[in-house]
């Protein structure tokens, strides 16, 4: 038997991306997304509200974007708890914030994954913004690369977000090949 639930969202899962941007001064400050994901294979998509990195990202027409690991899930939750209008929060989380060879934002150093954008349109959605960026270069930490090159997602261990819960899960688990699973319906 089912139930309805209403006009709920219940999409799952949500990835966790830390948005890094800077403000005008130069001051790094990172925020936690749930509302966003990959467009097209050289685009992102983020929705967020008024906040600190909205400005940032205006300001300065770049952004990046860290997919949340099991390592750091502790600074990633933080970055959604505090508010970068009242604490410096790269200062506060203590991780390591570098400027990007590629885009005016700065990169988390101790993420393993980062994509480096810059902002190809904004649209306005009745007080919230959607970013859609550009990814003009992506740096990988080479821990989390397999044998041929490619990022290997169950060494990195990201997390996403289970909005029902309010709990973090870790990806992890192979359950079938893409273009494989399938083939005994074909």
């Amino acid at each position: 038997m089912k139930k309805d639930l209403g006009a709920a969202g219940e999409l799952f899962p949500q990835s966790v991306f830390i948005v890094a941007s800077y403000d005008e001064a130069g001051v790094p400050n990172a925020m936690n997304v749930a509302w966003g994901g990959e467009c097209t294979r050289h685009e992102i998509a983020i929705n967020i509200g008024d906040h600190k990195t909205t400005e940032n990202i205006l300001a300065k027409g770049a952004f990046t974007v860290a997919p949340a690991d099991v390592a750091h899930v502790v600074e990633a939750d933080y970055f959604g708890m505090a508010t970068g209008r009242t604490v410096n929060k790269a200062e506060k989380s203590g991780l390591t914030f570098v400027p990007s060879a590629h885009v005016d934002a700065p990169v988390i150093e101790e993420f393993p994954l980062t994509m480096e954008c810059v902002v190809r349109d904004v649209q306005d959605w009745g007080g919230e913004k959607r970013f859609i960026g550009e990814i003009v270069n992506t740096r990988v930490d080479e821990s989390i690369l397999d044998e041929e090159g490619r990022v290997d997602f169950a060494r990195m261990r990201p997390i996403v977000y289970d909005s029902t819960r309010r709990i973090y899960r870790v990806v992890g688990e192979e359950v079938g090949g893409a273009w494989d699973a399938g083939k005994p319906l074909m």
